[in-house]
This record gives structure tokens, sequence and C-alpha cells, in this order.
């Protein structure tokens, strides 16, 4: 495995970093940035709704959006700079935790949208929901909960790398197959809904092709 990785080092070591990069646009400051700008495009969708109602339910929609281009950025992250090293996929590869801990915003305020629409409407909340709809998506946000929580240092020391190995993996691909299950039900309502179809199972042959490159190359050095 050793020589594997350095194979892989050897072949991403000549990547030029991105010039004249602002910080905000690293670590947790990337976070800040782009959970600021989460909040004020859902209070600009909240405002700009004729109803509460309507509101609740712009906002319900734009996070699904920015969780899903968000949790495939970093879903991929490393796959895409194995597969096509470059300055850009390096920066998202090591800023891949701050774009998951982002996504984690996102879709927290995509569950307080839905919290506002059961108080404003339950009529239409109930329409909208079962009860396999509160266990799955409970499941999620139990894995997205504890995913960010061992996105910081400490709590994933004391969680140790086999757990946190464990929660990750499991808990990434539950969430990949979530977006999967709830756009790809939508197709029937929407030919749209195709398009993020399309982005997540893009993101699962990104996956994919970045698996059998990895193997590749631990072959080659076995």
């Amino acid at each position: 495995m050793p020589g594997a990785m350095n194979v892989i080092s050897d072949y991403t070591k000549e990547i030029p970093m991105l010039a004249n990069q602002p910080s905000f646009l690293n670590g947790w400051r990337l976070t800040a940035l782009i959970s600021a700008a989460l909040l004020a495009a859902a209070a600009t969708a909240a405002f700009m709704a004729p109803a509460p109602v309507d509101g609740a339910r712009s906002v319900i929609r734009l996070t699904a959006r920015t969780s899903v281009v968000l949790f495939l950025l970093a879903f991929t992250a490393s796959s895409l700079w194995l597969l096509a090293p470059s300055a850009a996929t390096q920066w998202l590869r090591q800023n891949r935790r701050y774009i998951g801990v982002s996504f984690a915003a996102s879709h927290f305020i995509h569950a307080g949208a839905i919290i506002a629409l059961s108080q404003l409407d339950y009529l239409v909340f109930m329409q909208l929901n079962n009860i396999v709809a509160f266990v799955a998506g409970g499941l999620a946000y139990l894995f997205i909960a504890l995913m960010t929580l061992t996105s910081f240092d400490r709590p994933a020391a004391l969680a140790g790398p086999r757990i946190w190995r464990w929660l990750h993996t499991a808990g990434a691909w539950y969430i990949w197959m979530s977006f999967a299950l709830n756009f790809g039900k939508r197709v029937v309502i929407s030919p749209v809904y195709w398009l993020p179809v399309g982005v997540v199972l893009l993101a699962l042959f990104i996956r994919i092709a970045a698996f059998r490159r990895k193997s590749a190359v631990i072959q080659q050095t076995a």
C-alpha cells in the first residue's frame, strides 16, 4: 500500500497551487462564507414569496439544490483529484471537509424550512411527506449531524480512525442514495428532475472510475 500511495503522490506532485488565492476561499473561512451566502439566499427567497407558506416551500426547493451541489463536490473531491489532477481539483480536495460542513449548514436550513412549513400549513406538509420520508430523512440527518461533529479535530480524535472512517463512508453513501431516490421519484412529476438525477449518477461514475484507477495503481506496485 505505501508503494501505491507513492505512485499516486508522484502522479500528482507537479500540480501547481492556485495563484494569489484569497485566504477566505480556504478552511473554515470558506465554510463561513458559504453559510452566510446560504442564509442570505434563503432569507431573500422567503421575503420575495407572496405568502409565508410559499416562502417556506421556496427555501425548501432552494436548499435542496444547494445541498446536492455542496454534497457532491465533497463526495467527489478526492476522486476528481485522482482522475484529473489540477490546481482546481487539489483545492477541492484540500477543502473537502469545509465544503462538507457547508453542505450540513445548507441541509439544516432545509430542515428549518420544512419545520416552518409544518407550522404554517400542516395539511400541505403532510401531503408532501409520509412515515417512510420521516424515518429515512431522520436517519440522513443523524448521519449529517454525526459527520459534521466529527469534522472537528477533537470529536474526530475521540471517535478514533476506525469509527470515523465507517461513519463518513456509510454516511456519505447513505446521503448519496437519499438524493438519488428523492430526485428520482420526482422524474414522473416533471422531466426537469432528470438533470439532478443525471448529476447524482455522474458522481457515482466518478467514484467508480477513481476506485478503478486506484486499484490499477495498487496492482502495479504489488
